[in-house]
């Protein structure tokens, strides 16, 4: 149930959208500081992180699991590629699906930028306890089902 009638408008100041932008800016800025002495940009990143625990896995399926789309995975891809990070193949068995392989280089880079990146999601995880991390992360997957519930009524 909603605190304001149909029609109403909210005060800015109790807007949690902003809250939560502010909060993924941030980290999103911190992570492409760290993230940038291995040449790397925060998608990239993301997509060479899920690469190294996931090898062969397709585009698409890395698109979905980076939360990007399938245009935009192949663009982070084919940088990738140019730069010799990661290598495609055929499937063997589908051959309009290309395997996507971390290269030694790739691998390295990860690791460079893993090695940065994990100092900011520590830094996230001391400021909670064990609990306030757990309801915390409950209390974002309602933000996300509020905001389904929210978009199906656009």
């Amino acid at each position: 149930m909603s605190l304001y009638p149909p029609g109403m408008g909210m005060p800015a100041g109790e807007r949690l959208g902003m809250d939560i932008k502010r909060a993924e800016q941030s980290l999103m800025a911190a992570k492409q500081l760290a993230v940038r002495a291995a040449g790397l940009t925060v998608p990239q990143y993301a997509a060479l992180l899920v690469l190294a625990d996931n090898p062969g896995i397709s585009g698409a399926a890395l698109a979905r699991t980076c939360l990007v789309t399938p245009q935009a995975m192949t663009v982070v891809l084919k940088n990738l590629e140019e730069r010799g990070l990661v290598e495609r193949s055929p499937h063997p068995w589908h051959r309009n699906v290309l395997e996507t392989r971390l290269t030694e280089s790739g691998r390295a880079a990860v690791a460079v930028a893993d090695e940065r990146a994990v100092v900011i999601e520590r830094a996230i995880a001391d400021e909670f306890t064990e609990g306030e991390r757990a309801t915390l992360r409950e209390l974002l997957a309602r933000c996300e089902q509020a905001i389904g519930r929210g978009t199906a009524q656009l």
